[in-house]
């Protein structure tokens, strides 16, 4: 736990709060405050925290990443599978749209890719509740053990791409970070969307890795229409896998973007 490490605990207490959690849900409520639909990767959580987070939260996500045991995820009690797999099986208990994806170039095989996505297929299969995933390349970092590292391939990215779309129902979205990968490449592999970017913040996992702007998008999809989505997909919305207390702004938003409610 962050609160749990002493250079971060003393950060936590001159915000005014007790652990990150609570600055976590603090900041989801402010952000709804503001007319935004909060989404929150805060990683490893108990099923009472990711309920507790349900409330403030239109969606939330964490990275399967792989179901091998890599080297990369040494001495990260975090980062074991069998940890991320039982936490996006109790966001598909609560009924919470989720996010979760690939890391690709961590050490793991084409086949260990292939078993990660089966077992998102199952936890999707079980609740219903994936509702993109993200095949995201590691960037190596310079300074860092793996700073040398070989990155994947575009081909590599594409082959997983397309053994995504033929492993995951129609209904998951299969998603790249347009400022890591070039996206032109790869949206004829089965690519379906961008993600999230910001004119206003950067990237502050890969900083170096400047988001694009949304003119820089349009030309990139070229013939293919671009268009905005909330951080809840229509279908869930037309669920009802929300809490009642977003509705509101659930519906309004939906209502600006979609231009109903409910979504297209």
């Amino acid at each position: 736990r962050p609160e749990e490490e002493p250079g971060f605990s003393a950060l936590i207490r001159a915000a005014g709060y007790t652990t990150i959690l609570d600055y976590c849900e603090a900041m989801c409520k402010k952000s709804i405050e503001y007319g935004i639909l909060p989404h929150t990767n805060a990683g490893i959580l108990s099923f009472h925290e990711l309920e507790r987070l349900r409330t403030v939260n239109a969606s939330m996500g964490l990275m399967l990443e792989t179901t091998a045991q890599v080297p990369a995820h040494r001495g990260s009690k975090g980062k074991e599978p069998e940890i991320r797999i039982a936490l996006i099986e109790d966001a598909g208990k609560l009924k919470i749209p989720f996010t979760t994806g690939l890391l690709l170039g961590i050490g793991e095989t084409m086949a260990d890719r292939e078993d990660s996505l089966l077992a998102i297929r199952d936890l999707h299969q079980r609740y219903g509740h994936i509702q993109e995933i993200i095949i995201q390349n590691f960037c190596p970092k310079p300074g860092t053990p793996m700073a040398a590292h070989p990155v994947p391939t575009t081909t590599e990215i594409c082959a997983t791409i397309r053994m995504a779309r033929e492993i995951l129902p129609e209904e998951i979205a299969i998603q790249i970070p347009p400022n890591l990968i070039d996206a032109s490449l790869l949206l004829a592999c089965g690519v379906d969307d961008l993600g999230g970017v910001s004119p206003l913040t950067i990237d502050y996992v890969n900083p170096e890795h400047p988001w694009p702007a949304v003119e820089e998008l349009r030309k990139l999809v070229g013939a293919r229409e671009l268009r905005e989505r909330l951080c809840i997909y229509p279908q869930y919305i037309k669920k009802g896998w929300y809490d009642p207390g977003l509705e509101p702004l659930i519906n309004r938003l939906a209502q600006t973007v979609y231009g109903r409610s409910s979504g297209p």
